[in-house]
């Protein structure tokens, strides 16, 4: 029947009320908010930045080849396996060459499934590398797969010293997502300074400490670098790394008041501590080249051990340059470069035109909706449009409570849902006017109306939630968010129709029970 207890019409009411007060906070400022949720506007709303970067995986590459070779020569000299010519060739491809009477020996090793030496990935059935026998000269190349799982781990890295780095930059609500085996894509609503942002992603940072030598020329052991800001020539340093960026815990801009300039702070773990009071302790009066992505920062000169665990690195820098700096040692080096392939930059004025749009779309599809179901069932047509306004302050109420971000495709699931919550209660309006033509108790048939409607309302909208669900987990950026407000949109109209609709239904059918032709 049309019945609803003190218990359930309390509860409906304050449910209303709560989502239609977290509504109205985002567009009524109050120092009384007893909550900080608004929802956020997307990139295309709010303007921002769209950055879409490349990992160049190559050095990756060499890197992983450089490691197998090393572990190449320390298992071919424990087995007691003779060779030659173990080396990197065109940056690919590992060669060496092994006696005859030992190549099936050593065929087998790397062709085996338990092989240590080279490892069988079950999933894909196949080797990491690829193995070419000519004469006796071995020829080893990542695999397909090989390439695969670098390309992956490093992309995962990648992805997590970004997130690290924009989030320290503290920008609102950033979107970071990956695409294939070597692109990120970064969007930055709101962003104010998309320069210092794009000069951070495109830093490695890979921070090594390395002696200066008195050598005049490049040696096997030594090489020329440059210093980042041109204040001295070239100089040679020993390839020889005493400290890496992997032993830094903490690193911050401070002032140095004794020269008034600003200086990153850092601090390192207990292995990398160590490790360089033996190098100062045994380097006094030997410069030490602070190197930063192949470049000098600044080399001073070693006045007396430092064990503390430790350390300044000063070279002229601005307090930005030196919080940049600081950010980029404490976020992690990342595995390769990433470079900027596609750049867009969305102005706010730009945004504000497409929620003027989709706000006007919204008004007048809202304003035909009334005017129609008013004219078609009066005063029920009333208790629709009072619904269907409550239908939005509900959906954007708990898209506030989740502090969605809110995006153009967004607003057209708030369209199409003002759709869809008419259409269920046509259905219901429709169904009750059959009911009537074979109840005379009005009360049964608006009763009879709601609840012999529900089967067609809810297999429509699971159907619709369906398509919702598909959309959110195989769709991207703004395909999510216009499945979010449409799936969201789905419970608050079922919502609505069956508790608000149906209350105020109720209590008009109710006092108006013995009235003729009431809808």
């Amino acid at each position: 029947m049309l019945y609803f207890s003190k218990t359930r019409i309390l509860l409906v009411s304050l449910f209303t009320i709560i989502l239609v007060y977290l509504t109205l906070s985002n567009f009524i400022k109050t120092e009384s908010n007893w909550h900080d949720k608004k929802i956020n506007l997307g990139l295309d709303l709010q303007g921002g930045s769209y950055l879409l970067l490349e990992i160049d995986n190559n050095p990756v590459i060499i890197q992983t080849l450089q490691n197998k070779l090393s572990t190449l020569r320390k298992f071919f000299k424990n087995e007691k396996i003779n060779f030659k010519n173990l080396k990197i060739e065109n940056d690919k491809t590992i060669i060496f060459s092994i006696e005859n009477n030992l190549i099936d020996e050593v065929k087998k090793i790397f062709e085996e499934k338990n092989s240590d030496i080279n490892p069988y990935y079950e999933q894909f059935k196949t080797h990491q590398f690829d193995l070419e026998i000519l004469n006796n000269q071995f020829q080893l190349n990542l695999s397909k797969y090989g390439l695969i799982e670098i390309k992956n781990a490093s992309l995962d890295q990648a992805l997590e010293i970004v997130r690290r780095r924009i989030d320290e930059v503290g920008t609102n609500e950033p979107n970071i997502l990956r695409r294939g085996n070597d692109r990120i894509l970064v969007e930055l609503p709101g962003l104010d300074d998309p320069m210092r942002v794009k000069k951070l992603l495109g830093k490695t940072a890979n921070l090594a400490f390395r002696f200066v030598t008195q050598n005049s020329e490049e040696t096997f052991g030594s090489e020329k670098l440059m210093f980042e800001d041109d204040s001295e020539e070239a100089v040679m340093v020993s390839k020889r790394i005493i400290l890496n960026g992997n032993n830094l815990i903490d690193a911050q801009p401070n002032m140095d008041t004794e020269v008034n300039e600003t200086v990153v702070s850092f601090t390192l773990d207990r292995v990398g501590a160590k490790r360089f009071g033996k190098a100062t302790t045994s380097g006094i009066g030997k410069r030490l080249a602070i190197v930063l992505d192949g470049k000098i920062i600044s080399a001073p000169v070693i006045r007396e051990a430092i064990v503390g665990g430790g350390g300044q690195i000063s070279g002229g820098f601005t307090f930005q340059s030196a919080t940049d700096l600081a950010l980029l040692l404490r976020s992690g080096a990342l595995p390769a470069p990433l470079n900027i392939i596609e750049e867009r930059t969305v102005g706010p004025d730009l945004g504000q035109d497409s929620i003027n749009a989709g706000v006007f779309a919204l008004t007048i599809g809202f304003l035909l909706v009334i005017i129609f179901m008013f004219f078609k069932y009066k005063v029920f047509g009333i208790i629709a449009n009072i619904t269907l306004i409550l239908n939005l302050f509900l959906l954007v109420g708990i898209l506030t409570l989740f502090e969605a971000t809110l995006t153009l495709p967004g607003i057209a699931g708030i369209i199409l849902t003002v759709g869809m919550a008419v259409d269920a209660n046509v259905l219901i309006f429709e169904r009750i006017k059959e009911e009537i033509k074979s109840e005379k108790n009005q009360i049964i048939a608006f009763d009879s109306g709601y609840i012999r409607s529900k089967s067609a309302i809810i297999d429509a909208n699971i159907t619709t939630l369906i398509a919702a669900i598909i959309l959110f987990f195989m769709g991207s950026g703004p395909i999510k968010g216009f499945s979010v407000t449409l799936g969201v949109g789905i419970f608050t109209t079922l919502f609505s129709v069956y508790f608000i609709a149906r209350l105020l239904t109720s209590i008009y059918v109710v006092k108006n029970k013995n009235k003729e032709n009431l809808i």
